[in-house]
């Protein structure tokens, strides 16, 4: 018998052979485990992909700072104007951009600001957006967890 024969099992007398495979419902017995293991996991996926994006607020916000603090050393102010203090906001989903956050600067006077990071979409679809805030203190929190 050939090398390439000995892969295969006669199906009958006549001597016609059948090579060794899987049934179709075997294979879709498999598919069908596959697809319930999947939907198992990705519920509980959602909470990590949201706490990835929410370092894209943390990493932007706190680059916000450290221009506010250098332009507070320079001028003795803050400022509520992004151009003044060379902070430029990357462009978001809705603009054609990648960035899910919408960066603001809420308050800005002599001695203060504050600025937020707003989600501009529902990680969870519970109808709240996820907010960051930063201030002069540094003091990064979430204040709309999502």
């Amino acid at each position: 018998m050939s090398q390439k024969m000995r892969n295969f099992r006669p199906i009958n007398r006549k001597g016609r052979y059948y090579a060794k495979a899987y049934s179709m419902t075997e294979i879709l017995i498999v598919l069908c485990i596959i697809g319930i293991l999947l939907l198992m996991v990705l519920p509980s996926q959602t909470s990590v992909i949201s706490q990835a994006k929410s370092i894209e607020a943390q990493s932007m916000l706190n680059h916000l700072y450290g221009l506010q603090k250098n332009h507070f050393y320079r001028y003795s102010r803050y400022s509520a104007d992004f151009e003044e203090i060379g902070f430029e906001p990357a462009p978001t989903i809705n603009e054609g951009g990648q960035a899910v956050y919408k960066i603001e600067i809420i308050e800005a006077s002599t001695n203060s600001f504050r600025a937020t990071a707003t989600s501009l979409s529902d990680f969870d679809d519970d109808g709240s957006f996820n907010t960051w805030e930063i201030d002069n203190k540094k003091s990064l929190r979430e204040t709309v967890k999502d």
